[in-house]
């Protein structure tokens, strides 16, 4: 197991101790927008913490570090064209 640290969870400080991961699967969504866009994005796990605080059902909370990586593909018509300036 790793470090503890405090988290503000609800108004309340909790202890929580980070957790070591491995990826498992890490897939990207896609999603198509209504203006034609493509998105393609793939979260990224950075850090997991397991909480001294539990669900109603047991099962104990957790706090996660990520990042987001977005992919955009945009059709031509929405794209601004550059001036001849170059602004």
């Amino acid at each position: 197991m790793g470090d503890k640290r405090k988290f503000t969870l609800q108004g309340q400080e909790v202890w929580g101790e980070e957790v070591e991961f491995e990826p498992e699967h890490e897939g990207r969504n896609t999603y198509i927008l209504q203006d034609g866009t493509k998105l393609k994005m793939r979260t990224v796990l950075n850090e997991v913490y397991r909480l001294d605080a539990y669900k109603p059902d047991g099962e104990p909370m957790y706090i996660v570090n990520s990042t987001n990586v977005l992919t955009a593909i945009v059709p031509e018509r929405l794209k601004r064209k550059e001036n001849p300036d170059g602004s």
